[in-house]
């Protein structure tokens, strides 16, 4: 697969009827979703789930979406969304990049990025990152040192 930058997290995606628009391709809304269930999939991957969330009080939310849709979906379409954690404050701000391919001739649909703030859950209010997720996110940041 080409991808626009090495080693993404990816996650499989099938194009479902419910997920196709009056214009007979997949809306755009869709799209949102499956950047959702992207970074939210490769949140669980680096141990930072719902349950550790609530036990630190914090979460990553969503303040901004970029999104350049390149080309439609269609059902019965099998893509691939694949997911990098690009920049870091490592105090509240985190960046991602997505892309969206359909591997049958690995047309990019679509190009994403989107910026998340920490969080505290009980308040709603930006809070610093804890260690947990300075540690977790930290280890996926593209270009960060192995551990």
């Amino acid at each position: 697969m080409a991808w626009d930058l090495p080693e993404p997290f990816v996650i499989d995606i099938a194009v479902n009827a419910e997920d196709i628009d009056g214009l007979g391709h997949a809306n755009n809304a869709v799209y949102v979703s499956w950047l959702e269930r992207c970074a939210w999939r490769h949140s669980q991957r680096l141990g930072l789930d719902l349950a550790e969330y609530r036990r630190l009080d914090r979460a990553m939310a969503v303040v901004r979406h970029e999104i350049d849709y390149l080309a439609a979906a269609y059902e019965g379409e099998e893509l691939q969304m694949g997911t990098w954690i690009v920049e870091s404050d490592q105090k509240l701000r985190m960046d991602r990049q997505f892309q969206l391919v359909r591997p049958a001739d690995g047309v990019t649909l679509l190009r994403a990025r989107t910026t998340f703030v920490c969080i505290e859950l009980s308040s709603g209010k930006p809070k610093r990152m804890p260690a947990e997720f300075i540690e977790g996110y930290g280890r996926a940041l593209l270009g960060a040192a192995p551990v």
